[in-house]
């Protein structure tokens, strides 16, 4: 579990899609990544902070049927491995659509939505999903 801190500090990168791009080799992550595992100690210094591309198109995807008890009111659900239009591959669920209209290659966008609530008044954690880029 992560700490509250660490979960506070990745807030920007999570809710802005804020990745990393090596300036040696020109490979972009994301999540960000402090050095790149491809130029290693090349890369050291050289990583600049990147807006990873919202939009792209479904790489691959799965509809869940069985989830865990946090997620009954979800089922059933979409996850999507998407390819971003600046090569990235980021997974997430696909949400706004009707499940038997998802297809390898559709394109979709990033979107900030609410994912849970510590309870009736507690705080809202957001983060990205991803929808139909019609």
């Amino acid at each position: 579990m992560a700490s509250v801190a660490k979960e506070w500090r990745e807030i920007p990168g999570r809710y802005n899609l804020i990745g990393s791009k090596c300036t040696n080799c020109g490979k972009i992550y994301f999540p960000s990544r402090d050095f790149c595992p491809v130029c290693r100690r090349k890369s050291l210094g050289k990583m600049e902070k990147h807006n990873v591309c919202r939009t792209g198109e479904v790489f691959t995807y799965t509809v869940i049927y069985d989830a865990p008890d946090c997620n009954n009111r979800m089922k059933p659900y979409a996850a999507v491995m998407v390819r971003t239009d600046d090569g990235v591959m980021i997974t997430g669920q696909l949400v706004d659509v009707d499940l038997g209209a998802i297809s390898i290659g559709m394109r979709v966008r990033a979107v900030l939505r609410k994912l849970d609530a510590d309870g009736a008044s507690g705080v809202i954690h957001y983060g990205f999903k991803f929808v139909p880029d019609n």
